[in-house]
């Protein structure tokens, strides 16, 4: 039986590979900075709390990242923490960076300096990659990233990159692409735009404040996307692999298919905020998934349409996140 440690298993990804994992019979440690004051609301959602053997892990401070190794002795280790707000980390850099970078270090060195034979998967973003013109991204295309997040991630995959050929650790990074569930915090724009347009729809006099319209975005199913985390580990050699659709959309067109869905026309329901803008954007963003359909066997199920139709089903209590 194998046994996982996933870093971060409160957020969206971190559950809902909790349950993957669970299900294909692994024991399935879950590290939070403070387990015992966690709440961990996502796998009480799932369904899945009792199920996850919870521990306290701080992977900014190195002995706690030891202490974590020890206890739950991992075959596989999930690094999916640090500051996960494009947005935020506008306002927090520093944080942003340490919670990325360090977390992401001391894995790796703690794997090293125990010498167990452990299989690494560090989750890159596709905010590395920042303007590519808009070119399709993939594996080779170099960094060029526009936010302290973006940065934060290159730092990351560099360093597993390094760590993988100087001391041939089995690590890797899966660069994702935008990926949504009706677990996302409502600070994502994604969430704050379904549930806004299932409040119009229910009577609410609101309007919804957004910044940028025009941004284009890959945006798949988090449920799937997880799934290729889990291939990217069980390969011969470790490899890093761009996960996506291949299709981008306008935010405008997320946003237009949200308030079709309650049946609703969005334009007089949506106002523009400067104040939402950030210093710099990532106006388009285009994914090549081809490597990881040819190498993983893994390809995206649901496309923007299908996501945001979920997002709502769940949102308006119509399908148990749990079936999701």
């Amino acid at each position: 039986m194998k046994i996982a440690l996933i870093c971060g298993v409160s957020g969206q990804d971190g559950s809902y590979l909790a349950r993957l994992l669970l299900q294909k019979g692994y024991i399935v440690y879950g590290g939070a900075r403070d387990a015992q004051g966690s709440a961990f609301a996502n796998l009480h959602r799932l369904g899945i709390y009792d199920h996850v053997r919870t521990l306290s892990v701080n992977l900014q401070d190195f002995r706690s990242v030891i202490q974590a190794l020890a206890k739950a002795q991992p075959d596989e280790i999930y690094n999916l923490s640090g500051q996960s707000s494009v947005g935020l980390s506008f306002e927090q850099p520093v944080e942003t960076l340490e919670s990325i970078a360090t977390g992401t270090l001391n894995l790796l060195e703690a794997i090293r300096f125990t010498g167990r034979a452990v299989r690494f998967y560090n989750a890159g973003s596709s905010e590395c990659f920042g303007n590519t013109e808009g070119m399709p991204a993939h594996e080779n295309t170099p960094f060029r990233p526009c936010s302290p997040y973006g940065v934060a991630k290159a730092a990351a995959f560099w360093e597993v990159a390094n760590y993988r050929d100087a001391y041939h650790l089995y690590a890797c990074t899966g660069i994702l692409f935008n990926h949504e569930s009706p677990l996302r915090p409502s600070r994502f724009v994604t969430k704050k735009i379904i549930s806004a347009a299932c409040r119009i729809a229910a009577g609410s006099p609101e309007k919804l404040r957004l910044g940028n319209l025009d941004i284009e975005r890959d945006w798949g199913w988090a449920p799937e996307y997880v799934g290729a985390m889990w291939q990217m580990l069980q390969q011969p050699e470790p490899s890093d692999f761009v996960i996506a659709t291949g299709k981008s959309s306008k935010l405008s067109d997320f946003i237009e298919e949200a308030f079709s869905c309650v049946g609703l026309g969005w334009k007089e329901h949506v106002e523009i905020d400067p104040a939402l803008f950030r210093p710099t954007d990532l106006m388009v963003g285009r994914a090549d998934p081809g490597r990881a359909e040819r190498v993983l066997g893994w390809k995206a199920k649901n496309l923007m349409p299908e996501v945001v139709r979920l997002m709502i089903e769940a949102e308006q209590g119509k399908t148990p996140v749990q079936s999701l």
